[in-house]
Protein backbone atom coordinates (compact mmCIF):
# COMPACT_ATOMS: atom_id res chain seq x y z
CA UNK A 1 0.00 0.00 0.00
CA UNK A 2 2.80 2.14 0.61
CA UNK A 3 4.71 1.95 -2.66
CA UNK A 4 4.70 5.02 -4.64
CA UNK A 5 3.88 5.27 -8.61
CA UNK A 6 5.35 7.62 -11.26
CA UNK A 7 2.02 7.16 -13.11
CA UNK A 8 -0.32 8.23 -9.99
CA UNK A 9 2.35 11.10 -9.40
CA UNK A 10 2.41 12.47 -13.12
CA UNK A 11 -1.71 11.89 -13.04
CA UNK A 12 -1.46 14.60 -10.24
CA UNK A 13 0.86 17.15 -11.60
CA UNK A 14 -1.49 16.52 -14.71
CA UNK A 15 -4.53 17.50 -12.88
CA UNK A 16 -3.13 20.39 -10.82
CA UNK A 17 -1.91 21.52 -14.25
CA UNK A 18 -5.25 21.81 -15.73
CA UNK A 19 -6.73 23.00 -12.53
CA UNK A 20 -4.04 25.80 -12.26
CA UNK A 21 -4.29 26.64 -16.50
CA UNK A 22 -8.45 27.11 -16.05
CA UNK A 23 -8.11 29.54 -12.80
CA UNK A 24 -5.47 31.49 -14.84
CA UNK A 25 -7.39 31.63 -18.24
CA UNK A 26 -10.36 32.88 -15.80
CA UNK A 27 -8.12 35.60 -14.19
CA UNK A 28 -6.53 36.71 -17.10
CA UNK A 29 -9.94 37.07 -19.08
CA UNK A 30 -11.83 38.83 -16.55
CA UNK A 31 -8.11 41.27 -16.29
CA UNK A 32 -8.01 41.56 -20.08
CA UNK A 33 -11.69 42.46 -19.88
CA UNK A 34 -11.38 44.86 -17.39
CA UNK A 35 -8.35 46.87 -19.30
CA UNK A 36 -10.34 46.86 -23.05
CA UNK A 37 -13.22 48.82 -20.43
CA UNK A 38 -11.19 51.27 -19.21
CA UNK A 39 -9.63 51.58 -23.21
CA UNK A 40 -12.45 52.14 -24.68
CA UNK A 41 -13.88 55.17 -21.97
CA UNK A 42 -10.68 56.48 -22.20
CA UNK A 43 -11.36 56.37 -26.07
CA UNK A 44 -15.25 57.63 -25.58
CA UNK A 45 -14.01 60.72 -23.10
CA UNK A 46 -11.67 61.54 -26.17
CA UNK A 47 -14.24 61.72 -28.59
CA UNK A 48 -16.67 63.76 -26.25
CA UNK A 49 -14.18 65.76 -26.19
CA UNK A 50 -13.23 66.60 -29.69
CA UNK A 51 -17.23 66.83 -30.29
CA UNK A 52 -17.43 69.68 -27.94
CA UNK A 53 -14.37 72.00 -29.91
CA UNK A 54 -16.14 70.91 -32.70
CA UNK A 55 -19.26 72.47 -31.84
Amino acid sequence: MGDFYIGDMLYQLFSFGILALFIFLIVSLFKSSKERKRQLDRIEEKLDSLSRTNE
